[in-house]
Formats: structure tokens, C-alpha cells, sequence
């Protein structure tokens, strides 16, 4: 008996020396499967390496870790990313963006007729009530579902895994905000399928983020605040954590507050200062994309810089000895805040709403975790730090928690390790709460 208990236990440790061995010495394998963010503006691709427990969000050829969700049909070609986007101006009924806002969900007419006057391009309802997008030509006319532009972008991103990898990439994790019902889920699964994609798993986006924090290993942390403030949306979600179980306690938003509504604000303001220099109105396309595209910057340099510069060539207003006027102009933090003090204070208004709801003050909130892109901007991130009286977390960058979230989950699916907790979501009957 003790000899085959000896026998026994040297078996144990030979296992755990080889385990050891292997790990210090032998290549690590490479991750079987991605982690996938299908956003509504950007969507992103990443990996769990084994060994290091590293995440890493990959590039495309151009050295870009997320693309925009942007999808262009244009003389028989499929345009995808910064491609789409590049010539969004030139083809704006066969551009399609925001996808995302229409998989999986029923319409009535009136609610489609509502958001489809939001956008340039073609949106009428199929015989089940679901939202189809119209491209073509008013000759040829073609409609196309939601799940099928997503499928296009994530086709772009498996490949761009591929090449990152060098090995096939089919399966994968994905994440959907909190809210989808299970429709949404299953046809963001039909659109990975449709590009060759297994999904093994969906998680929701706030559990996601607080994965990549590392969250649910922190001591003395159970309630979190998470702010997912992107391009187009704001989503709040506040979740009680224990252990490896995520219950979701309350959601709210607003369907129409980002990024893209601050540029907004700032191209009107920078719209109205170039009438009132040359007396005249700056209408052409290829000028007010120029325009639109440093509105971007702008927002973009403001978030490190007290000041950011404007200066573009107006080639439509070239004068008849053929000189191009160049408009300048410096926008400072303070003038960037003031044009949008408005929406700014919507950031806290679906905060305030759940708190309500749960009858739960600010102070009891353990942590705060800020998402999406937006959440870079300075005075959105004191606002939501004034509301709560503690600086929220942003160790990680926020347009890519998400992303770092789901290949973590994905590298504990495929055995990586060294391996954590994997998250647990618990089944709850919240309903989010649109703001306007």
C-alpha cells in the first residue's frame, strides 16, 4: 500500500516539474481563441498570451488597434473601417455606421421613422419587424441586415488576427452591452458565424470592463460604477461583485450622447466663425470633411493640451488670382467645455437615475470605471469624480477595457494560463433606463 502511494505521489510531482519545466522553458502556445468588441463606433480584437498573462489589442497592417464600424458599398467593392469613413462624404447613402443600434430588434414604423431620420442612408422594416439598411442605386436598389454589416467588420478583424498570429482564428468571445435581450445576442452570434466565427461565449460589456480591472479580486470592492461613455452612447451599469459573480444591479443611458456629439457642437461653432471671416458659408464637401476631421483632433488634443489649433486650406473659396485662404483658429479647453456644458452634465444623469432606483448614495459606491473614449476627456472624468468624491479608476485605456475584458475571458476558455477566475453572470430582470 505505501509503495503504491509512493508511486503515486512521484507521479505528482513529476506532473507538477513538467508543468514547471514546461512553462519556463518551452514556447507558450498561442491563444486559441480571440476576444472580440463589436462596437457601435470602434470595434477591436485581442488576445490572452499564456506565461505572461499579457493582453494584447492587435493592429491592422496600418498600425491601428481598433477600426471604425463603418461598412461602405461603392461601384461593386465592400469598403470597411478607415476606408468607409475616408469616403463617407462622397457616398453617404451607402455608408452605413451604427449598426449596432439595430441588430436583432424589433421596430415599430414610428419608432424606425424616428431613428432613421438620424441618418443619410436608406432604413425601412422587413415582414419581421427588424431593420434592414438600403444601398445600391435608386435603380437598383438592395437592402441588407445589420448582422451582415457586422459580419463585414469582423471579418476585417479576424483577418487582422490571422495575420497578427499566423494561425487561423474561427472561434471566440464576444461582449454585448448589458442590456441585449437574447435576440441581439443571437444575432451578433449569426454575425460572427456569417464570418467564420465561433462564438464560445458572450459577456456583458461592464462585466467586461471590470474583468480587465481585475475587480473581482480586489478586496473590499462589491459595488461598481461602470461608465461607458463611447462615439454615439452613454451606458451606465452598476454591478455587485463577488468573488467571480457579477450581478447586474441597475443600467441606465442615453442612446444619443458621445463623442460625436461634442464634435458636433465644435464643427457648428468652427462653421459659424469661418461665415463670419469670409462672409460666406462653407458648404463644400470635401472642405467640411477636412473641417470635421480636425474637430476630431481637436477634442483629441484637448484632452492633454490647454489649447489645440485649427488651420485648413478652404480650397471652395479660391479666389480669382488663385490664392486659397487658410483658416485658423485656437480652441482652448475652456471654449471646447463651454460649447458643451450641456451635455456634459447628461454624463450624470443615468448615474443619478440608478443610484435612485437602488436607493444606494454616491459614497457607497466602491469603485468607479470609466469606458469608451470619451471617458479621456478631462471634464468628463472631474464630473463624474465630483459625484462621487474619488477619482475613477482609468488605469486601463478605456477604449479598449472592453476588449482587454473579453480576451481575458477568452484566454481562461482556451486553457491559458496562468488561469483566473472566470466570470460568472447572474441572471437579472433590470431594465435599462433611456435618457434624453
Amino acid at each position: 500500500m505505501s509503495g503504491a502511494i509512493t508511486i503515486f505521489g512521484a507521479s505528482i510531482l513529476v506532473l507538477l516539474l513538467a508543468g514547471y519545466f514546461g512553462q519556463k522553458f518551452l514556447p507558450p502556445p498561442k491563444p486559441k481563441i480571440v476576444g472580440i468588441d463589436l462596437g457601435t463606433t470602434y470595434s477591436c480584437i485581442g488576445v490572452y498570451h499564456a506565461v505572461t498573462g499579457e493582453v494584447d489589442v492587435l493592429k491592422d497592417a496600418e498600425g491601428k488597434k481598433c477600426i471604425p464600424s463603418v461598412v461602405a458599398f461603392r461601384n461593386g467593392s465592400v469598403l470597411i473601417g478607415y476606408k468607409a469613413t475616408a469616403q463617407a462624404d462622397h457616398n453617404p447613402n451607402n455608408t452605413i455606421y451604427d449598426a449596432k443600434r439595430f441588430i436583432g430588434k424589433y421596430f415599430k414604423p414610428h419608432e424606425l421613422r424616428h431613428e432613421a431620420s438620424r441618418y443619410p442612408f436608406g432604413i425601412r422594416l422587413d415582414d419581421n419587424a427588424t431593420a434592414k439598411f438600403i444601398v445600391g442605386t435608386a435603380n437598383d436598389p438592395q437592402t441588407i441586415g445589420p448582422e451582415y454589416i457586422g459580419s463585414h467588420i469582423l471579418s476585417t478583424l479576424r483577418t487582422t488576427a490571422e495575420a497578427n498570429l499566423s494561425a487561423p482564428v474561427t472561434r471566440a468571445v464576444m461582449s454585448v452591452p448589458a442590456e441585449f435581450n437574447e435576440l441581439q445576442r443571437n444575432y451578433t452570434k449569426l454575425a460572427a458565424k456569417i464570418a467564420g466565427i465561433e462564438v464560445l461565449r458572450i459577456i456583458n460589456e461592464p462585466t467586461a470592463a471590470a474583468l480587465a480591472y481585475g475587480l473581482h479580486k480586489k478586496d473590499g470592492v462589491r459595488n461598481v460604477m461602470v461608465v461607458d461613455l463611447g462615439g454615439g452612447t452613454l451606458d451606465v451599469s452598476l454591478l455587485n461583485i463577488q468573488g467571480g459573480m457579477f450581478f447586474t444591479q441597475g443600467m441606465a443611458g442615453n442612446n444619443h450622447l458621445g463623442g460625436q456629439d461634442f464634435n458636433q457642437n465644435l464643427l457648428k461653432h468652427l462653421l459659424h466663425e469661418i461665415d463670419n471671416a469670409y462672409g460666406r458659408t462653407l458648404t463644400d464637401p470635401e472642405d467640411v470633411q477636412t473641417l470635421r476631421d480636425q474637430t476630431e483632433l481637436v477634442k483629441l488634443r484637448l484632452t492633454d493640451h490647454l489649447s489645440a489649433g485649427v488651420s485648413i486650406p478652404l480650397r471652395s473659396f479660391k479666389s480669382t488670382d488663385d490664392q486659397t485662404p487658410v483658416f485658423t483658429k485656437t480652441i482652448t479647453r475652456d471654449e471646447f467645455e463651454d460649447l458643451n456644458a450641456n451635455l456634459f452634465k447628461k454624463v450624470l444623469e443615468p448615474i443619478e437615475r440608478i443610484l435612485q432606483d437602488v436607493d444606494m448614495l454616491p459614497s457607497e459606491v466602491d469603485e468607479v470605471v470609466m469606458v469608451g473614449g470619451s471617458t479621456r476627456i478631462p471634464k468628463v472624468r472631474s464630473l463624474v469624480a465630483e459625484f462621487f468624491g474619488k477619482w475613477p479608476n482609468v488605469a486601463i485605456d478605456p477604449e479598449l477595457a472592453v476588449t482587454y475584458g473579453v480576451s481575458i475571458q477568452a484566454g481562461i476558455l482556451g486553457g491559458m494560463w496562468p488561469l483566473t477566475v472566470s466570470a460568472i453572470e447572474l441572471q437579472t430582470q433590470v431594465r435599462k433606463i433611456y435618457l434624453h
